[in-house]
């Protein structure tokens, strides 16, 4: 408890500083909505990382671009919920989810290496996360933070930030 009030005020900090008001906290529940996203050349691994995880991921639900959803539900016992592809618009169906507040945290498995033909909707979909505050994994390591986390397991207020002064700006 005296460890969140010393993560609440340094959030408070950073957003005062940065001139961003908070609206709210969102409380995000023991049972998470997680979105799931791999490339092409990311999809195994983050099959694999899910398949040595689903005893810790079996109580969440899931939302998947359609080809990484696909794989899982064959591959693993998660129930997943599959958009579209990537590249017809399942990012942005993903993106949309966030906007939202229906993700609470984002497994991105994205390729570094590879040109994307929709890396515009990449880059959306990762600033979106980063604009709702929502937690990402890009790749293993962080996946392997993210899910060994005591939040993870456990509620967590989630700071929204407050945007209605840029939503009532003069245009």
């Amino acid at each position: 408890e005296e460890l969140g009030s010393v993560f609440y005020m340094l959030f408070v900090r950073i957003f005062k500083k940065n001139k961003v008001n908070l609206m709210q906290t969102l409380k995000i529940i023991n049972k998470k909505n997680i979105a799931l996203v791999a490339h092409d050349n990311k999809k195994n691994e983050l099959l694999n990382w899910i398949i040595k995880n689903q005893k810790d991921l079996i109580n969440h639900s899931f939302y998947a671009t359609g080809t990484t959803g696909r794989l899982i539900s064959k591959q693993t016992d998660l129930k997943v919920i599959c958009l579209q592809s990537g590249p017809l618009g399942g990012d942005q169906q993903i993106g949309a989810k966030i906007s939202e507040k229906k993700i609470d945290m984002l497994f991105f498995f994205w390729d570094p290496l590879q040109a994307q033909p929709h890396d515009p909707d990449v880059k959306a979909l990762i600033r979106l996360a980063a604009v709702w505050n929502i937690p990402v994994a890009c790749n293993l390591s962080t996946a392997d933070f993210m899910i060994s986390s005591p939040f993870f397991k456990e509620g967590y207020d989630r700071f929204i930030p407050d945007y209605s002064k840029h939503n009532k700006r003069e245009i």
